[in-house]
């Protein structure tokens, strides 16, 4: 199943954003907890490209596919903004008291595969959730036990 929407950069856009994942998770068998993180890393995905690719600018184009397939869900956000190389940044520490700086830390929290494509004009950022364990869990846990 696939579906795609499109709205402006504008903040009020993005309880829409966040219903229609939590919709669209709602026919696949991930934990509550997980569609919560979900619905809150797409949300803050939508939330960066907003403030830092279209700099508060309201009337940019947002595209989202939501994707389903086998082994889990993906979605990928594309934006015409200034492009972001996610694989340059570096979250704040955690136990650092200032404000803001965790969006990053609750994207990749919230996916298995978080993936940054630079495009000639703007960015696609690929978010991938598995189903159950994620490859990495499970090789993990196959090492340990």
């Amino acid at each position: 199943m696939k579906k795609k929407i499109e709205f402006a950069s504008h903040p009020a856009n993005l309880w829409l954003v966040r219903h229609c994942v939590r919709q669209f998770l709602q026919d696949h068998s991930f934990t509550t907890r997980e569609v919560d993180l979900m619905v809150l890393g797409v949300d803050e995905a939508c939330t960066n490209i907003i403030r830092h690719a279209y700099h508060l600018a309201e009337d940019q184009l947002i595209c989202l596919s939501l994707e389903s397939y086998q082994r889990g869900v993906r979605f990928r956000l594309r934006d015409y903004g200034e492009g972001f190389d996610g694989t340059r940044y570096v979250s704040r520490p955690l136990d650092s008291p200032r404000p803001g700086g965790l969006g990053m830390h609750l994207i990749r929290h919230a996916f298995d595969h978080v993936d940054y494509l630079l495009k000639r004009k703007g960015t696609l950022l690929v978010l991938t959730k598995f189903q159950g364990k994620s490859p990495a869990v499970a090789a993990s846990a196959a090492l340990v036990g």
